[in-house]
């Protein structure tokens, strides 16, 4: 089984654009294709809408002939048809890592990690963003603008300088130091806003009103969250073209790990992969648990709450997919549960420890929760199981300041080195 194949490029791609049109999740009211991402009927999210026809003619060996990128999926994605108009940094097709020694820490049998760490700017953002300026080129967008708490914010501003676009990004004030230089650098506009991610967001919206931008995560967003589809198609494929039994993704506005699911059950009704069972979890923060506290609470409404929490690419008090990640969960048998920042730093400790991957805190949430789960009894340690790290650890590094600098400090010498019980097996 190959579980990181080798990054040379496929021929480029002629297929056809199989995105066709706009459909309401709630009241099923349907739109042309277009930079919207309301119902004007019932106000939900809207959602693309594919040519059932079109969508079958991709095979497992056109997959494999493609890039090795998120493109290699073009003919089940929105946007990047034309490879010539296309915005990509070459993101995707990220290692699918074993973790045994994790595993067998935990307790578990069979254990991977899907580390995006990996794309351009080390999240998995790249995804998201690269799919979303491409729809946003091919819709004559020449400013492309979004609300983040860091990460997006980085991959809209490198993204748009290697495409020649402006860029505006809007961040809470109070973000990380690293993430903030990580995005001025790329020469884009960079503007922190007194508030946290929900109070930026807001602006955002008010924005996309005003002004002829495309704003990836509000007038085009069901461009943009189509792009999370891609971590589930790639873990199918890196799996040898079959579905996982669990796995635990984190959430912040709760796309990703709709997404996800939409993935497998797509590859399961294409034919590409067996529809086998699986079951899907989530994991947040305590400090900003509005999902996982309705699935505590067995509710079906999301309440929103005021962020605290170290881990701020998980910050988002009022998650616009919360209840959708809820059916998710409950569909498939799976939960969704918090930790708190405590337990966070542990989990970005014993990953990097164990399988030395330096995950971000929203990778430290994910480990955290994969504890907790196992040790509720929730997740099944006999199952074949997937986590997704979504990020780098080297962009949130303040959590572990205090704690992370050297084992011992000593005069340059062979006495000081052995009087300090460095040399010891």
């Amino acid at each position: 089984m190959t579980l990181a194949p080798e990054r040379a490029a496929g021929p480029a791609q002629d297929v056809a654009n199989p995105a066709v049109g706009l459909s309401c999740r709630h009241c099923g009211a349907t739109y042309p294709l277009s930079p919207s991402h309301v119902c004007v009927e019932c106000f939900a999210p809207l959602e693309i809408v594919y040519d059932a026809d079109l969508l079958a003619r991709v095979t497992r060996e056109s997959i494999e002939a493609g890039p090795a990128n998120l493109w290699r999926y073009v003919g089940l994605l929105p946007a990047g048809h034309d490879p010539a108009r296309r915005v990509s940094l070459g993101a995707g097709w990220t290692p699918l890592r074993p973790a045994p020694r994790l595993a067998a820490e935990l307790g578990m049998k069979t254990l991977y990690v899907k580390d995006d760490s990996a794309n351009p700017t080390h999240s998995f953002k790249d995804r998201v963003v690269s799919v979303a300026l491409s729809a946003a080129r091919e819709l004559g967008f020449t400013t492309v603008a979004c609300a983040s708490t860091g990460n997006l914010a980085q991959s809209v501003a490198a993204h748009a300088a290697g495409a020649g676009l402006r860029s505006v990004v809007l961040v809470p004030h109070d973000l990380e130091a690293g993430k903030t230089v990580s995005t001025g650098v790329y020469g884009g506009t960079l503007v922190a806003i007194q508030g946290n991610y929900d109070d930026v967001n807001r602006l955002c919206s008010e924005l996309a009103g005003e002004y002829e931008w495309a704003f990836v995560n509000v007038n085009v967003r069901p461009f943009y969250a189509e792009g999370s589809k891609t971590l589930g198609y790639e873990v199918a494929e890196q799996l040898g073209w079959r579905l996982p039994e669990q796995v635990v993704v984190p959430i912040a506005s709760g796309s990703l790990l709709t997404k996800v699911d939409k993935a497998f059950g797509e590859l399961g009704r294409l034919g590409l992969v067996e529809p086998t069972p699986y079951k899907v979890f989530g994991a947040q923060a305590a400090g900003c648990n509005p999902v996982a506290a309705a699935f505590a609470r067995n509710v079906d409404t999301v309440a929103p709450v005021r962020p605290s929490t170290i881990a701020k690419s998980l910050s988002i008090g009022n998650p616009a997919d919360g209840p959708y990640a809820l059916d998710v969960a409950r569909r498939t048998g799976g939960a969704i549960t918090d930790v708190s920042d405590e337990e966070i730093i542990d989990g970005m400790r014993l990953l990097a420890r164990t399988e030395g991957i330096f995950g971000e805190t929203a990778g430290g949430v994910t480990v955290a929760n994969l504890r907790r789960l196992l040790r509720e009894g929730l997740l099944d340690p006999a199952a074949e199981t997937v986590i997704y790290n979504t990020g780098d650890g080297l962009k949130t590094l303040d959590p572990l300041v205090e704690t992370g600098g050297p084992t011992a400090t000593i005069k340059p010498s062979l006495r000081a080195f052995e009087a300090a019980g460095l040399g010891d097996n």
